[in-house]
């Protein structure tokens, strides 16, 4: 049974920073996109930024040079670092974990095409 567990959302000023987590078990792929979407009240879920097994990460216009994405490999650990925070960074983050990798393409992975979801970590920054 495949499960992504996020944690770390929080309610922070602007400019403050988070860390987000998401921990996976269940699975043994290790060759697999990863990525963090992003769904705030009305809107479209987004992708945020993306790590596939080679190390390839990416992250969206919108947060590039603030947010950070990395895997712990040996714990089986999905991180994003997120620094500078804005008012229009509020939603809810979800984590999630495809069932296979795209050559350091992940960011061109269809959000449907991710199979495994966690429940989404509130983040509010005012």
């Amino acid at each position: 049974h495949v499960q992504l567990v996020e944690s770390g959302g929080g309610s922070v000023q602007a400019g403050g920073s988070l860390r987000l987590s998401c921990a996976a078990s269940g699975y043994t792929y290790n060759r697999n996109c990863m990525a963090w979407f992003r769904q705030a009240p009305g809107k479209e879920r987004e992708g945020v930024a993306h790590y596939d097994s080679d190390g390839t990460t990416s992250t969206a216009d919108s947060v590039a040079g603030r947010f950070t994405i990395s895997k712990d490999n040996v714990e089986n650990i999905l991180y994003l670092e997120m620094n500078n925070l804005k008012p229009e960074d509020t939603a809810m983050y979800y984590c999630a974990a495809a069932q296979f990798g795209m050559g350091g393409y992940c960011d061109l992975l269809p959000l449907g095409d991710y199979a495994y979801w966690g429940q989404g970590t509130q983040v509010t920054v005012s």
